[in-house]
């Protein structure tokens, strides 16, 4: 991108779009749930920006959130026509993938971060996204995280404004029902994760049991043993269950703060992180777990503030 900088006073389209980029990139972030993709949206916006004539646009924030949702939209989109199905689907299916974890340590300040959850987007709610159509996602994302009219977006996804409001509507009800709103109170949550953990380091299954919610849902990205495929368990019982095979794991465990919420990386020998496990808890009770514990998406990542 070209350098920031002022001509005759007013301000180069680098300046005005580097002071647009933290909404952008939070826009792209949630269409997509992938930061290095996110990255490469707001770069298409750029290259596009650079090249069109705006002297006409009132609102240069509204005219580049539109761009990067149409490139966000376009690359949904050939993700869903290159997604293929298992020879062997599992039973029960996850959604296709764990998104990108947002993390850093809690306490620590991340002004960056700060922008890109301004809405408290955890990860469980990312994870529910994934499940949505592309023009569902697109619909939701801008009406309901960024208050963009339907008459903005109809066009934006090649449908009426009734048919988009009925697309957002659809996906309201998916993520009302899949991803609760989390307990505001970070210490409440920290209490449930921290006794989550001392349960499964004790291979206690009353007391996991007895700190998950009845209907508790845990989503992994299945690790070394199923790449790329996401697998779900339901249910306390079963979920303590798959809990304790992990006790050995506790240990290891460092507080993290997931999209901002309560949760942890699991660092194992020789600093290698093992997973990242993200937590919904409501009301005292963990009602979603969603784990990442791929290798080559954990070794992506910039865990080095984990490591000390």
């Amino acid at each position: 991108m070209k350098e920031c900088d002022t001509v005759d006073g007013t301000p180069s389209r680098s300046t005005l779009f580097e002071e647009h980029r933290p909404h952008l990139r939070a826009v792209a972030y949630r269409m997509l749930g992938s930061v290095s993709e996110a990255e490469d949206a707001l770069q298409e916006a750029w290259l596009r920006y650079d090249r069109a004539d705006t002297a006409g646009v009132a609102n240069l924030g509204g005219w580049l959130t539109t761009v990067v949702s149409r490139v966000c939209l376009n690359l949904l989109r050939d993700r869903a026509q290159r997604r293929e199905e298992p020879l062997e689907p599992l039973e029960p299916a996850g959604p296709e993938r764990v998104p990108d974890p947002l993390l850093r340590r809690e306490g620590a300040a991340d002004p960056e971060q700060e922008v890109m959850l301004a809405d408290s987007v955890g990860l469980a709610l990312m994870v529910v996204m994934e499940s949505l159509s592309p023009a569902e996602r697109v619909a939701f994302v801008l009406h309901d995280l960024f208050a963009v009219p339907f008459e903005e977006i109809a066009p934006l996804i090649e449908k009426t404004s009734a048919a988009t409001r009925q697309l957002a509507s659809r996906a309201r009800r998916k993520v009302r029902v899949q991803a609760p709103a989390p307990d505001p109170d970070l210490s409440r949550q920290r209490l449930a994760v921290d006794a989550f953990f001392a349960a499964a380091r004790n291979g206690d299954l009353d007391a996991l049991v007895a700190v998950l919610a009845p209907d508790v849902v845990l989503r992994s990205d299945g690790g070394t043993a199923l790449p790329r495929q996401t697998v779900v368990f339901t249910g306390a019982a079963t979920v303590a269950g798959q809990a304790v095979l992990w006790g050995a794991l506790s240990p290891f465990a460092r507080p993290a703060l997931v999209n901002g919420a309560a949760g942890a990386v699991v660092i194992g020998g020789h600093g290698r992180a093992l997973s990242i496990m993200a937590f919904t808890v409501v009301a005292g009770a963990i009602v979603a777990i969603d784990v990442l514990a791929d290798p080559e998406r954990l070794a992506a990542l910039d865990l080095s503030a984990f490591r000390d």
